[in-house]
Protein backbone atom coordinates (compact mmCIF):
# COMPACT_ATOMS: atom_id res chain seq x y z
CA UNK A 1 0.00 0.00 0.00
CA UNK A 2 0.96 3.86 0.49
CA UNK A 3 4.10 4.68 2.10
CA UNK A 4 6.25 8.01 2.38
CA UNK A 5 8.52 6.22 -0.04
CA UNK A 6 6.51 5.72 -2.59
CA UNK A 7 7.67 7.01 -5.89
CA UNK A 8 4.83 10.28 -6.96
CA UNK A 9 3.73 9.91 -10.33
CA UNK A 10 1.23 11.57 -12.85
CA UNK A 11 -0.16 9.95 -15.80
CA UNK A 12 1.14 11.56 -18.87
CA UNK A 13 -1.24 9.62 -21.18
CA UNK A 14 -4.46 7.66 -20.63
CA UNK A 15 -3.59 3.75 -19.75
CA UNK A 16 -5.09 0.57 -19.51
CA UNK A 17 -4.55 -0.77 -15.81
CA UNK A 18 -5.53 -3.70 -14.09
CA UNK A 19 -7.35 -3.43 -10.19
CA UNK A 20 -5.63 -5.09 -7.49
CA UNK A 21 -6.70 -8.02 -6.58
CA UNK A 22 -10.43 -7.63 -8.44
CA UNK A 23 -8.34 -8.03 -11.81
CA UNK A 24 -10.88 -5.68 -13.97
CA UNK A 25 -9.16 -3.93 -16.80
CA UNK A 26 -9.73 -0.17 -16.34
CA UNK A 27 -8.08 3.08 -18.33
CA UNK A 28 -6.53 5.52 -15.97
CA UNK A 29 -6.80 9.05 -17.70
CA UNK A 30 -4.16 11.37 -18.65
CA UNK A 31 -3.57 13.67 -15.90
CA UNK A 32 -3.84 11.71 -12.67
CA UNK A 33 -2.11 11.39 -9.89
CA UNK A 34 -0.70 8.11 -7.91
CA UNK A 35 2.27 6.91 -6.33
CA UNK A 36 4.55 3.67 -7.79
CA UNK A 37 4.06 1.27 -4.26
CA UNK A 38 6.14 -1.35 -6.47
CA UNK A 39 8.07 -1.92 -8.63
CA UNK A 40 9.39 -5.36 -9.39
CA UNK A 41 10.04 -8.10 -12.69
CA UNK A 42 9.26 -4.83 -15.48
CA UNK A 43 5.73 -3.96 -14.07
CA UNK A 44 4.20 -1.13 -11.57
CA UNK A 45 1.77 -1.35 -9.29
CA UNK A 46 0.58 2.28 -8.43
CA UNK A 47 -1.86 3.39 -5.79
CA UNK A 48 -4.71 5.68 -7.21
CA UNK A 49 -7.43 7.18 -5.77
CA UNK A 50 -7.39 4.73 -2.87
CA UNK A 51 -6.87 1.40 -5.27
CA UNK A 52 -4.11 -0.07 -6.21
CA UNK A 53 -3.77 -0.86 -10.09
CA UNK A 54 -1.11 -2.86 -11.81
CA UNK A 55 0.77 -1.02 -14.71
CA UNK A 56 2.32 -3.58 -17.74
CA UNK A 57 5.82 -2.73 -18.47
CA UNK A 58 5.18 -1.52 -21.80
CA UNK A 59 2.99 0.75 -20.33
CA UNK A 60 5.95 2.33 -18.59
CA UNK A 61 5.77 5.58 -20.45
CA UNK A 62 2.73 6.43 -19.23
CA UNK A 63 4.18 6.96 -16.27
CA UNK A 64 7.37 8.19 -16.79
CA UNK A 65 9.40 4.94 -16.79
CA UNK A 66 11.61 3.38 -19.63
CA UNK A 67 9.90 -0.32 -21.11
CA UNK A 68 11.83 -2.93 -19.95
CA UNK A 69 14.73 -4.45 -22.60
CA UNK A 70 13.98 -7.05 -25.48
CA UNK A 71 15.44 -10.60 -24.75
CA UNK A 72 18.56 -11.83 -26.45
CA UNK A 73 19.62 -15.43 -27.18
CA UNK A 74 22.77 -16.30 -28.67
CA UNK A 75 22.12 -17.99 -32.25
CA UNK A 76 22.22 -21.54 -32.05
CA UNK A 77 21.44 -21.44 -28.23
CA UNK A 78 20.87 -24.84 -26.92
CA UNK A 79 17.75 -26.10 -24.63
CA UNK A 80 19.57 -25.66 -22.09
CA UNK A 81 20.17 -21.85 -22.43
CA UNK A 82 16.97 -21.34 -23.56
CA UNK A 83 15.50 -23.12 -20.33
CA UNK A 84 17.92 -20.69 -18.29
CA UNK A 85 16.32 -17.93 -19.93
CA UNK A 86 13.14 -19.53 -19.31
CA UNK A 87 13.25 -19.46 -15.15
CA UNK A 88 14.84 -15.81 -15.38
CA UNK A 89 11.57 -15.27 -17.06
CA UNK A 90 9.78 -16.83 -14.35
CA UNK A 91 11.28 -14.70 -11.58
CA UNK A 92 10.35 -11.57 -13.18
CA UNK A 93 6.60 -12.75 -12.61
CA UNK A 94 5.61 -10.94 -9.40
CA UNK A 95 2.08 -11.20 -7.99
CA UNK A 96 0.94 -6.98 -7.43
CA UNK A 97 0.43 -7.29 -3.80
CA UNK A 98 3.58 -9.61 -2.93
CA UNK A 99 7.24 -8.67 -3.20
CA UNK A 100 8.33 -11.71 -4.12
CA UNK A 101 8.64 -13.31 -7.53
CA UNK A 102 6.17 -16.69 -7.96
CA UNK A 103 9.34 -18.98 -8.44
CA UNK A 104 10.39 -18.28 -4.93
CA UNK A 105 6.81 -18.12 -3.94
CA UNK A 106 6.64 -21.65 -5.02
CA UNK A 107 3.83 -21.32 -7.13
CA UNK A 108 5.56 -22.59 -10.13
CA UNK A 109 5.58 -26.63 -10.16
CA UNK A 110 6.99 -27.25 -13.37
CA UNK A 111 8.67 -25.82 -16.88
CA UNK A 112 9.50 -27.73 -19.24
CA UNK A 113 11.11 -26.61 -23.06
CA UNK A 114 10.21 -28.90 -26.00
CA UNK A 115 11.81 -28.75 -29.25
CA UNK A 116 10.59 -29.02 -32.48
CA UNK A 117 12.08 -29.80 -35.55
CA UNK A 118 12.23 -26.24 -37.05
CA UNK A 119 14.09 -25.10 -34.68
CA UNK A 120 11.29 -23.28 -32.51
CA UNK A 121 10.00 -23.93 -28.99
CA UNK A 122 7.18 -24.39 -26.81
CA UNK A 123 7.02 -23.75 -23.09
CA UNK A 124 4.55 -25.78 -20.66
CA UNK A 125 3.97 -24.38 -17.61
CA UNK A 126 2.40 -25.44 -14.40
CA UNK A 127 1.47 -22.79 -11.67
CA UNK A 128 -0.35 -22.40 -8.54
CA UNK A 129 -1.66 -19.18 -6.53
CA UNK A 130 -1.17 -18.99 -3.21
CA UNK A 131 -5.18 -19.03 -3.18
CA UNK A 132 -7.88 -20.45 -5.26
CA UNK A 133 -9.90 -17.17 -5.30
CA UNK A 134 -7.22 -14.80 -5.85
CA UNK A 135 -8.65 -12.37 -8.43
CA UNK A 136 -5.21 -12.01 -9.58
CA UNK A 137 -4.79 -15.28 -11.16
CA UNK A 138 -5.89 -14.85 -14.54
CA UNK A 139 -3.44 -11.77 -14.43
CA UNK A 140 -0.60 -13.54 -13.31
CA UNK A 141 -1.16 -16.50 -15.97
CA UNK A 142 -1.20 -13.68 -18.66
CA UNK A 143 2.00 -12.15 -17.47
CA UNK A 144 3.98 -15.64 -17.81
CA UNK A 145 2.48 -16.28 -20.56
CA UNK A 146 3.86 -13.23 -22.40
CA UNK A 147 6.96 -12.89 -20.55
CA UNK A 148 7.97 -16.28 -22.03
CA UNK A 149 6.69 -15.95 -25.55
CA UNK A 150 9.37 -13.15 -25.25
CA UNK A 151 12.09 -15.26 -25.20
CA UNK A 152 13.38 -15.78 -28.92
CA UNK A 153 12.50 -19.09 -30.75
CA UNK A 154 10.10 -19.57 -28.46
CA UNK A 155 6.49 -19.90 -30.62
CA UNK A 156 3.91 -20.70 -27.55
CA UNK A 157 3.92 -20.72 -23.84
CA UNK A 158 1.13 -23.16 -22.23
CA UNK A 159 0.53 -21.83 -19.12
CA UNK A 160 -1.66 -24.31 -16.82
CA UNK A 161 -3.45 -23.17 -13.53
CA UNK A 162 -3.40 -26.00 -11.23
CA UNK A 163 -4.42 -26.32 -7.44
CA UNK A 164 -3.49 -29.96 -6.61
CA UNK A 165 -1.37 -29.96 -4.69
CA UNK A 166 -2.31 -26.66 -2.81
CA UNK A 167 0.28 -23.72 -2.17
CA UNK A 168 1.95 -23.52 1.12
CA UNK A 169 4.40 -21.34 2.98
CA UNK A 170 6.65 -24.34 2.54
CA UNK A 171 6.45 -24.39 -0.82
CA UNK A 172 8.33 -20.72 -0.57
CA UNK A 173 12.28 -20.55 -1.22
CA UNK A 174 14.33 -20.02 2.10
CA UNK A 175 14.79 -16.55 0.96
CA UNK A 176 11.21 -16.07 0.67
CA UNK A 177 10.76 -17.24 4.26
CA UNK A 178 13.60 -15.32 5.66
CA UNK A 179 12.71 -11.92 4.29
CA UNK A 180 9.09 -12.77 5.27
CA UNK A 181 9.60 -14.04 8.51
CA UNK A 182 8.16 -16.95 8.35
CA UNK A 183 11.68 -19.24 9.02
Amino acid sequence: MYSRSSEPIQFERDCEAVMVPQGDTVTLPAGSYGYITQALGGSYTVFVEGNLFRIAGKDGDAIGKEPPPGLELPDGAGDEEVERLVWQQLRTCFDPEIPFNIVDLGLIYDANVEHGDDGLRKVSVRMTLTAPGCGMGEILVDDVRAKLEMIPTVTEADVELVFDPPWGRHMMSESAKLETGMM
